[in-house]
C-alpha cells in the first residue's frame, strides 16, 4: 500500500486539484498509469484485497473512476472478468508445465 500512497501524493502534486495528472485533460501520465487499471481491478477481484481504496487514496480512487469513464478510454480498458479468466487460464498452463 506504500506504493499507492506515493501515487496518491504524486497525483495531488501533479494534478493540483484538477481531474487528471496533467490537469483538465488526460495526459501521458494518466495513460501510463491508466493502462494498469484493468489488471489492478482483476487482481483485486482475484485476491479479495482492495488495492485502490477510497478511504486510503481518495484522489487516486476518483481519478481512476474519471479515467475509466472517459469516452476515449472506457471501450479500450479490458473487462475485469475477461482479465480474471485469462489470468486463471495462464496460471493453469504454467502449473501444467
Amino acid at each position: 500500500m506504500e506504493g499507492i500512497m506515493l501515487l496518491e501524493d504524486g497525483f495531488a502534486k501533479c494534478g493540483k486539484g484538477k481531474d487528471f495528472f496533467g490537469g483538465d485533460i488526460i495526459g501521458y501520465l494518466d495513460i501510463a498509469l491508466g493502462s494498469f487499471l484493468g489488471w489492478l481491478r482483476a487482481t483485486e477481484k482475484m485476491t479479495d484485497i482492495k488495492i485502490l481504496d477510497e478511504s486510503q487514496a481518495p484522489g487516486l480512487f476518483r481519478w481512476a473512476h474519471r479515467f475509466g469513464s472517459n469516452a476515449a478510454v472506457k471501450d479500450v480498458i479490458p473487462e475485469t472478468e475477461k482479465l480474471v479468466e485469462f489470468a486463471k487460464m495462464f496460471a493453469l498452463r504454467a502449473k501444467a508445465q
